[in-house]
C-alpha cells in the first residue's frame, strides 16, 4: 500500500474528523518540534496503515483511521507551564477520549485505541491490534518528529491530504 492509497483510506474514513472544529483546534496546538497535533495525526494514521500492510496485518482499516485520527485529541497547547499540563503523558488519553465521543460516534476499536495507546506509559495495554498499532506508530512518529527525520516527506503527504 503505498501513500497514495493511504491518503485515499484517510480521507475515506476520516473526511468528518479533518474537518472538524476540533481539527481546526488541533492544528494550532504544538505537538512534537514544528509538528501540530493535526500534522502528528495524520502521520501516525498513514503510519498506522503502514504498518498493518508490512506485517500482513487484517485490520479493520475504518476503525484504525479513526481511532489513530482521534488519538491525541485532547484540544490544547500541552506545552502551556502548569502543574496539569506537566502530567499531561498520563491524563490525555483520557481527555482525547471524552472530546472525541462528545463529537463523534466511535465504536469499541477506537475508543480503546484512544484511551490506551500511551502504553506502556499508562500501564494497561490495548485490547485490539490496531491499538497495539496505534502504540508503535505513535511512539515512531514522536521520535522522528521530535528528531526532524520527517520533514519533508510529511510535508508532502500532509499537503496532499489538506487538498
Amino acid at each position: 500500500m503505498n501513500s497514495i492509497k493511504h491518503i485515499d483510506l484517510i480521507r475515506e474514513y476520516g473526511s468528518d474528523i479533518l474537518d472538524s472544529e476540533g481539527m481546526k483546534i488541533e492544528k494550532n496546538c504544538v505537538q512534537h518540534g514544528i509538528y501540530s497535533v493535526y500534522d502528528h495525526s495524520l502521520f501516525v494514521t498513514s503510519m498506522c496503515l503502514r504498518i498493518a500492510k508490512k506485517m500482513k496485518l487484517h485490520v479493520d482499516e475504518k476503525a484504525m483511521v479513526r481511532g489513530a485520527l482521534l488519538h491525541d485529541y485532547f484540544l490544547y497547547d500541552w506545552h502551556n507551564k502548569s502543574w496539569a499540563n506537566s502530567i499531561h503523558g498520563y491524563t490525555h488519553p483520557g481527555k482525547a477520549l471524552k472530546n472525541a465521543e462528545k463529537d463523534f460516534k466511535l465504536g469499541r476499536i477506537e475508543k480503546n485505541m484512544i484511551k490506551r495507546h500511551m502504553f506502556p506509559l499508562t500501564p494497561i495495554p490495548p485490547k485490539y491490534k490496531e491499538g497495539m498499532i496505534l502504540c508503535l506508530a505513535d511512539k515512531i512518529c514522536a521520535l522522528y518528529e521530535t528528531f526532524g527525520g520527517i520533514k519533508h516527506k510529511h510535508r508532502i503527504r500532509k499537503e496532499r491530504i489538506r487538498k
